[in-house]
């Protein structure tokens, strides 16, 4: 059994390197060239479409886990960007990332991916607004953090672009391969017996219930990618995978704490009641599939 559990390891670890290292240096490239201050300009005072075209954008081209999204959240409030367009970028952020959801494509497939992307773009957006037009701004505290106004040049280079691709190695290529070895266990250690017939039905309180049990871990998307991948191998359902990998990458209780700094208790509430929405709404439609 343990040497399927490495043999199946180093397989998906190898495939994972070679995806992530190419994508994420692509990615950088293309980040380079992006001018990031003209299009905040647009996240003020735009019509609807505009400011929450951009501001999807700028979350599917900065790839934050959901806590290293809040201070870029605190400062675009700082910065008295719209509201509805910062709840958007919120909620949007820790769940599209371009080079994840290019290893999405890869192991779980074209379908799934785009179907992923398009659910969690428009509910992003359906979301941030209804917090919005609910009056919660006037939840978030008067917290003031020096240095997050500060602009950043964004000029292109190769080297920086390489940089740019080693430090991203560095913070996310571990759960990369902590996700590849925790499924590579579940490969060879769990009974595919057990999985198909716990989680393999289309019993719809498996999505709700794998949303509820998402929220409270603090797992990134690149470390759940590859252990859906073996989960639905193994004959797990892919809608109660696709609500327990948004629930759990869309918040955290790491997060939460980081929220309850910034925001009153209510509109803490309310960001996670809206992340179990969109995750059993995403599982949901992925049952109807």
């Amino acid at each position: 059994m343990w040497r399927d559990v490495l043999l199946d390891f180093l397989s998906i670890a190898l495939e994972l390197t070679l995806l992530f290292f190419i994508i994420s240096f692509v990615i950088s490239i293309v980040q380079g060239l992006i001018p990031y201050e003209k299009l905040e300009k647009y996240l003020f005072n735009s019509n609807r479409v505009t400011g929450a075209t951009v501001a999807i954008l700028l979350a599917f081209i900065t790839p934050f886990c959901s806590c290293s999204t809040i201070p870029i959240v605190l400062g675009m409030l700082q910065k008295k960007m719209r509201f509805g367009f910062v709840m958007v970028f919120l909620f949007a952020s820790p769940v599209l990332d371009p080079t994840i959801l290019t290893l999405m494509g890869a192991l779980l497939g074209w379908k799934v991916a785009i179907l992923y992307t398009i659910l969690t773009t428009v509910l992003s957006i359906v979301i941030g607004f209804t917090i919005e037009a609910l009056g919660f701004e006037s939840a978030v505290k008067n917290v003031i953090v020096k240095g997050l106004n500060e602009e950043k040049s964004n000029k292109f280079n190769m080297k920086k672009a390489w940089a740019e691709t080693v430090s991203l190695m560095k913070t996310v290529y571990p759960y990369l391969i902590v996700g590849a070895l925790i499924g590579s266990l579940i490969h060879g250690a769990v009974p595919t017996e057990f999985i198909s017939s716990y989680f393999g039905g289309n019993e719809w309180w498996l999505i709700p219930l794998a949303a509820i049990i998402g929220i409270p871990l603090y797992v990134r998307l690149s470390t759940m990618i590859p252990i859906a991948h073996i989960m639905i191998a193994k004959g797990m359902a892919l809608a109660p995978v696709m609500a327990i990998m948004i629930s759990s990458t869309g918040a955290s209780l790491p997060e939460v704490a980081l929220l309850n700094s910034i925001f009153h208790k209510r509109l803490v509430i309310a960001f996670l009641i809206s992340v179990f929405t969109m995750a059993t709404l995403s599982g949901t439609l992925f049952y109807f599939i």
